[in-house]
């Protein structure tokens, strides 16, 4: 059995698909900050330009890929589909564990999938300066790779703590020509009302996402990209899915279970819906959603309306939310600590076509540990929490003596957050569970919406 399965060039998806046209039931409206009624294409058009809107509304099930995105996305993909081997070996168990690897992006992560058509559409339609905010930096620096590609000028809002936990990210941002900040800041009003309540904030994605609108909405030749969450982003992030089961028909397998870690939920959504659109056929396919505890969103939130910023500025989506006031514990998976997750996700979720689970850091950097030993890659530790779950899975195999097809995304390297496989081999690294009390004081603040 080969270790890497490859597609060639020519055999790279050319269309997103788009899980819209397939969903049981249709899904709930994104309703107006201000008069909280469904909004228009017009209401958005001060933040993306129109292609990325009608995306974002469409239920057409395939999408084709532009020319120009296709071309750069053969920078790096198709990308590999693995065979973990070894780490089968070293586990013990009768199942089968693939992954897909998305580390050979340049910017090192699934992010550039989605900024690189974002880039496109935003030059496309004469914008200028893109704006957006950042956790881990995945997203900033591969929005700053994607915008120089195109000519356009990047500013990152990144939150403070990541700032501060990963600065080789903002040198990635910075190299590639972006202006990264550590957020909040005193360059925006948001920025400052945060501030002046607590001087000493480390930042939230929530608070990143208000400086960066704020930002893009005040000048004309600006628009705002968000790296997940919204349906465009995860629709660009199909074609990780869409390789990985052309992939498997080359070896004549199929995922009996399909992991991803989650934040807002680009790389779990992108990974992922093409297996559920199978599901939601009739294949007998589990879809389990990994997230950390110090942000526990699908796992303790509440399925409802929410602000995706902090300063209430965005619209509202329906989705699981611990709130817009919510800022979680400075844990290292700076990617997974925001407090609403992509509507796609929650409502499948909802709906029971997808599992969720919540784990502590160290038990993720046990797992990444062990991967490390064997299959080589040192990864982000957002990747560790879906590792964590693919090594359950295959414990429980062993356990039960079943064969079992494990499937998982591995959305990047951790090059960049060696300072937190730092504090996890000098025996430094803290559990952070999200109090109960807390969630339920943010909770309370949830708009009141009545449709």
């Amino acid at each position: 059995m080969e270790t890497k399965i490859l597609l060639k060039e020519s055999e790279m998806p050319r269309q997103w698909y788009n899980i819209l046209a397939d969903l049981p039931n249709p899904p709930p409206p994104v309703l107006h900050p201000g008069t909280l009624k469904p909004i228009g294409p017009d209401d958005l058009a001060p933040l993306f330009p129109m292609g990325l809107i009608e995306q974002d509304v469409s239920t057409q099930r395939w999408i084709d890929i532009p020319e120009e995105v296709l071309d750069i996305y053969t920078m790096w993909r198709p990308s590999p589909l693995y065979r973990a081997h070894r780490l089968e070996k070293a586990l013990g168990t009768p199942a089968r564990i693939y992954y897909k690897w998305e580390g050979v992006s340049p910017p090192g992560s699934h992010k550039p999938n989605t900024a690189v058509a974002q880039a496109y559409y935003n030059k496309k339609e004469g914008t200028k300066r893109l704006t957006t905010e950042t956790g881990a930096g995945q997203w900033g620096s591969a929005l700053c790779f994607a915008g120089k590609l195109f000519g356009l000028e990047v500013l990152v809002y990144m939150v403070k703590i990541s700032y501060n936990q990963k600065p080789y990210r903002r040198l990635m941002m910075e190299t590639w020509g972006g202006t990264c900040f550590a957020s909040p800041t005193d360059r925006t009003e948001a920025g400052r009302a945060i501030l002046k309540e607590n001087p000493d904030s480390l930042g939230s994605l929530g608070i990143a996402i208000s400086e960066a609108v704020e930002e893009a909405v005040k000048d004309k030749d600006s628009h705002y990209c968000l790296g997940s969450v919204l349906n465009h982003v995860l629709l660009h992030q199909t074609i990780i899915g869409l390789e990985a089961k052309k992939q498997f028909e080359k070896v004549g397998d199929y995922p009996d279970v399909v992991i991803g870690c989650v934040g807002g939920g680009s790389n779990f959504g992108g990974t992922m819906m093409p297996f559920a659109g199978d599901k939601i056929a009739g294949k007998d396919v589990r879809i389990v959603a990994v997230e950390p505890t110090a942000c526990p969103t699908l796992t303790k939130g509440e399925y409802t309306y929410d602000f995706g910023d902090t300063a209430q500025m965005t619209p509202l989506i329906k989705m699981y939310t611990l709130g817009h006031t919510f800022v979680p514990a400075p844990i290292h998976s700076g990617g997974l600590r925001y407090h609403g997750d992509a509507p796609i996700l929650c409502q499948l979720v909802n709906e029971g076509l997808i599992e969720a689970v919540a784990y502590h850091q160290t038990p993720c950097f046990d797992a990444a540990s062990i991967f490390a030993k064997t299959e080589g890659f040192i990864i982000a530790p957002e990747t560790a929490h879906a590792v964590k779950a693919v090594v359950d899975e295959a414990n429980k195999a062993k356990e039960e003596g079943k064969e079992k097809v494990i499937f998982f995304n591995n959305s990047g390297h951790g090059l960049c957050d060696l300072a937190a496989w730092d504090a996890y081999n000098s025996g430094k690294l803290q559990d952070y569970e999200h109090p109960e009390e807390a969630i339920k004081e943010a909770l309370k603040k949830l708009p009141k919406v009545n449709l």
